[in-house]
């Protein structure tokens, strides 16, 4: 049930208006309140509603207040915890662990309105005064912990997130059907340390006898002491991510207690994630938010289309396969046209759609028609590092529901502003789609994920070799030619990934200045839990191959790597340097057009000489006043230099 305005109760008046006296669920998150389908929370609590359920919302509570957990009273079947749509150190800090500034899940975008480890938190204060009542805990946050992971932020091996926060379960994954499975469970009168067979959750036991089939991960004593064992088990968990093919996982613990992992829940059908898209959400931020200025986040998503989730791609850096996975479901094309449909009535939309997409916008089906009977291969990628024989590759249904949207009366432009897979959309020997997707599709640049171009490091990432971007850039190039478009590409490039030693990092700065480009932004390499560059950064080891890995761990050297990648920078001038210097590459120090610098005395003089040009010799700008006045007093001293040996002359003849 839902009050007049649309939203789930935030109060106990507004439990009493629904004419309840106690709700089934009190849904506690890390973000401000926003009902609309991009938001993790929204989608769980209207999925239980739809069958149902009561669920009242408590968002961004004061954790240092043990009152605040409690505003909507205790749940008749348990607490549904998470940190919002993101993890909460990604949301706090950025990869020099420095804080970031604002928060756009929170109203105003003020920073600091959500704990460290939110999940953590958020559970020990329900225990402290719900002793007893179930705690469910879900979102990215619980599902990329739900197992031992290294933590970046305290640079500590932890446990599963199940034993530190308290909880009872974890519902990992997107989590719309193990989340309906529990809430039945517990209707059903079963206690929730009972319920260890849904599909999709991870439970504490200290009784493994009835399990079968099942793989015992190395205990988590174990693999503090020992890295390598750690990357091990990385691998195991990596190869049983699919449903079809994955096996139940038990970690030990001290103590006798173990951690289990059931194997994942079944991807969504069509019908499924059209079900799930066409719930009663309102698409907006709470209204007790006005006068804060709202939810800054609603923004980037409010006229934005969700059209498939998972990715095959496998990138190393990527939390996906661990998360949504690699079978890709999608929504019907009369889903997305109906929201659309309604995106089209809201008083503020302009006439464009800002994307049409989700992890990977132009993948629509699975990756061959093996994978809907079989599940994902365990030992192999489907586009690294070569595509697999078996890859389906055909782009008509996205370009078909790409042409319904932008002919839908009041819709002028429709974006896709998802990243698009450049590997995967050369090898469709129909260029229809890529021909269409530079006319229509781009805003003027387009934005894909090289992340860098020494096959080295692009190995390590799972990344197809540089030679599969440069045919991309050319047949890009090509077409906006074509068509008498002058449209960018904005390419994503990564620092420091394991793998990129100074050397790498110096090849990239030289391809940047072959190319004659500069971002304007890096990302460092930033070690999130539960993906294959984590484990490499943490333990030195590539799991895949179970070999040594170079790692950038000093703060010094990412300085430099990032610094290498914009050069021209002046600011960055020192580090670049230092960079070149450590790299045996001084031929990059000069005046050379191949060169990356200038030496820093001649640097300064052609920064002057610019000045002076740009001021027409006037010296408006400091550096050109003085050095106007430098000129002048040469000139004086030599005129009267001149005098005086004139006046010599005299006074001899």
């Amino acid at each position: 049930m839902s009050l007049s305005n649309g939203f789930l109760p935030v109060n106990k008046e507004e439990i009493k208006e629904l004419g309840l006296e106690q709700l089934d669920f009190v849904y506690i998150s890390g973000d401000a309140y926003v009902d609309h389908p991009s938001f993790g929370p929204a989608i769980i609590t209207r999925v239980l509603q739809a069958h149902g359920y009561s669920v009242g919302m408590i968002a961004q509570p004061d954790w240092k207040d043990e009152k605040s957990i409690a505003v909507l009273g205790e749940p008749r079947l348990g607490f549904l915890v998470s940190s919002g749509n993101m993890d909460s150190m990604v949301n706090h800090y950025y990869v020099s662990k420095k804080h970031r500034e604002s928060d756009a899940y929170t109203p105003g975008g003020e920073a600091y309105k959500r704990p460290d480890h939110a999940v953590v938190v958020y559970c020990n204060l329900i225990r402290k005064t719900f002793k007893k009542t179930p705690i469910i805990i879900g979102g990215i946050e619980a599902s990329l912990r739900r197992m031992a992971h290294y933590d970046y932020w305290s640079d500590s091996f932890k446990r599963s997130i199940l034993l530190d926060s308290q909880a009872d379960l974890i519902s990992y994954g997107m989590g719309e059907k193990s989340i309906v499975e529990i809430a039945d469970a517990l209707q059903s009168g079963l206690d929730v340390k009972d319920i260890s067979f849904i599909a999709g959750t991870v439970y504490k036991t200290k009784d493994i006898s009835g399990l079968y089939e099942y793989e015992l991960l190395p205990s988590y004593d174990d693999m503090k002491a020992d890295k390598a064992l750690y990357a091990k088990s990385f691998k195991i968990q990596h190869d049983n991510t699919d449903p079809f093919t994955g096996k139940v996982l038990v970690e030990p613990y001290d103590h006798g207690v173990y951690v289990v992992q059931n194997i994942p829940q079944p991807p969504l059908t069509t019908q499924e994630m059209d079900d799930v898209y066409a719930l009663p959400y309102t698409r907006t931020y709470h209204p007790m938010y006005e006068e804060a200025g709202g939810i800054p986040a609603i923004k980037e998503i409010k006229f934005s289309l969700i059209s498939n989730r998972g990715c095959f791609g496998g990138c190393n850096f990527c939390a996906l396969t661990f998360h949504q996975g690699r079978t890709i479901q999608v929504r019907s094309h009369e889903s997305i046209v109906n929201e659309a449909k309604a995106i089209i009535e809201d008083k503020e939309f302009k006439g464009y759609i800002h994307d049409v997409g989700g992890p990977t916008a132009n993948f629509r089906h699975p990756s061959c028609q093996k994978q809907l009977k079989y599940g994902v291969c365990k030992n192999r990628q489907c586009l690294f590092p070569k595509p697999c024989n078996n890859l389906y590759v055909d782009h008509s249904d996205y370009l078909s529901l790409l042409r319904k949207l932008r002919n839908l009366p009041g819709v002028k432009k429709v974006f896709v502003r998802s990243g698009i897979r450049f590997d995967y959309l050369l090898l469709d020997k129909d260029d229809t789609f890529f021909r269409e997707l530079v006319e229509h599709h781009i805003s003027g640049q387009l934005k894909v994920a090289p992340e860098h171009i020494c096959d080295a490091v692009l190995s390590k990432m799972g990344k197809p070799e540089n030679a599969v971007y440069e045919a991309f850039i050319k047949k890009y190039k090509k077409l906006n030619q074509q068509m008498w478009k002058n449209q960018f590409v904005v390419p994503y490039l990564m620092s420091s990934h394991p793998g990129s030693t100074i050397k790498e990092a110096v090849e990239l700065a030289e391809y940047l200045r072959d190319i004659g480009y500069m971002p304007e932004q890096v990302q460092d390499f930033y070690p999130t839990p539960s993906t294959m560059s984590t484990v490499m950064y943490y333990t030195g080891i590539d799991p895949e191959t179970m070999k040594p890995v170079y790692v950038c761990k000093n703060p010094h050297e990412k300085a430099m790597q990032r610094a290498l990648i914009q050069y021209r920078n002046p600011q960055n001038y020192d580090l670049v340097k230092e960079a070149l210097i450590a790299a045996g590459r001084t031929d990059l120090i000069g005046f050379d057009k191949k060169c990356l610098i200038k030496p820093r005395n001649m640097a300064k003089t052609y920064q002057n000489d610019r000045t002076v040009s740009k001021n027409g010799g006037k010296g408006k700008k400091t550096g050109g006043t003085e050095r106007n006045k430098n000129q002048k007093n040469i000139v004086k001293k030599k005129k009267s230099t001149i005098r005086n040996n004139h006046s010599k002359k005299g006074a001899r003849s």
